[in-house]
């Protein structure tokens, strides 16, 4: 079998092509990260990945990650304006297989093939084997899955939509942020404010409330860090709101699904902020739940690391989902996998 997997997001997309058995053991070929934006569609991208792996061999079967809520085979994107179909997609390729999977999911899935060295524990609390397990995660929009343990001890990913659920405001300087972003978007969702295209908008708002002039362009993460380790002020502070607003989004995830087998927090913002994720601050904004603090508490929580996270997922999910239409896509529990590595 020769597999195409990818990780689609609004800023990048990570290809890999692995072959081997459907039920036995992968080999990567080769793979390759793209700038999103500088193609104009899905078939695009694939076409210039198949070229560039100049693999003789053409592909079995495609499984492609992707920003959004998948109700058919034919998917609008999240914060990427490409619509994919995979009747289409089939056709133009040749591809037998086309098999499309929210981004989260496959990030859930991505979480077997970590290693300790891949984590760093925020929490550090002691993680329940077979427990439900969440993954979260800040790139250009905001991320949620859930894992649950099958009777064989592996977990089965589910994909949420949880990142639009509205944003809430635990003190007066949020709630003049909400007030702001209600003003030029209507609907405010968590994603408005913890994601990579919520930082333009967190520090034109801090620019305000320090009284300094708005900046002339956008400003993306890493112009913000820039100008916070010049020691603007507004930067700064915009990353301290940042940290505010995913420490305690976090600790909503805590609160929903109990995740005693582990909370995953994953996301290019992350990895770009991980100092600042491991800071005191983060943590003090998760665990602020009132009388549900103590639940927050004892949830191990993780940073992931691993840039190759989704890629990963989705390569495991492909070859899972190309043993037939029936078999579920799972994983094995982390807590065996890191126990393994370590």
């Amino acid at each position: 079998m020769e597999l195409i997997a990818g990780d689609i997001g609004g800023t990048k997309s990570w290809l890999a092509w692995a072959t081997g058995e459907a039920e036995g053991a992968m080999h990567l070929r080769f793979e390759k990260v793209y700038a999103s934006a500088d193609f104009a569609s899905a078939e695009m991208l694939l076409r210039q990945f198949i070229t560039d792996a100049r693999t003789a061999s053409p592909p079995d079967v495609l499984a492609l990650a992707l920003p959004g809520p998948l109700h058919a085979r034919r998917v609008s994107l999240t914060n990427l304006d490409w619509t994919v179909d995979a009747g289409s997609l089939k056709a133009a390729l040749g591809i037998a297989e086309v098999h499309f999977i929210n981004d989260f999911q496959a990030a859930a899935a991505g979480v077997a093939t970590l290693t300790a060295a891949d984590l760093v524990a925020l929490n550090p609390q002691p993680v329940e084997p077979g427990g439900v397990c969440a993954i979260t995660g800040a790139g250009t929009g905001l991320g949620l899955a859930f894992m649950l343990a099958g009777g064989n001890g592996h977990y089965q990913s589910f994909p949420t939509e949880g990142g639009h659920i509205d944003f809430a405001p635990a003190n007066p300087v949020q709630a003049r942020l909400l007030e702001r972003l209600r003003e030029e978007h209507g609907h405010v969702s968590w994603e408005r404010v913890v994601s990579g295209s919520a930082m333009d908008d967190l520090y034109r708002f801090c620019c305000v409330e320090h009284e300094r002039p708005l900046p002339d362009e956008s400003v993306d993460g890493a112009a913000l860090v820039a100008r916070a380790d010049s020691g603007e002020i507004a930067a700064e502070a915009a990353l301290d709101l940042f940290v505010d607003l995913y420490g305690a989004w976090v600790g909503n995830v805590a609160l929903l699904y109990q995740p005693h087998g582990g909370l995953y927090i994953a996301g290019g913002v992350s990895a770009h902020l991980q100092a600042r994720m491991q800071s005191p601050r983060f943590m003090a904004a998760a665990v602020a739940k009132g009388r549900m603090r103590s639940v927050v508490e004892h949830t191990p929580i993780f940073l992931i690391t691993s840039s190759r996270l989704g890629v990963a997922g989705a390569l495991a999910l492909g070859q899972a989902m190309s043993c037939g239409p029936h078999i579920a896509p799972e994983h094995q529990s982390i807590t065996r996998q890191m126990r393994s590595s370590t």
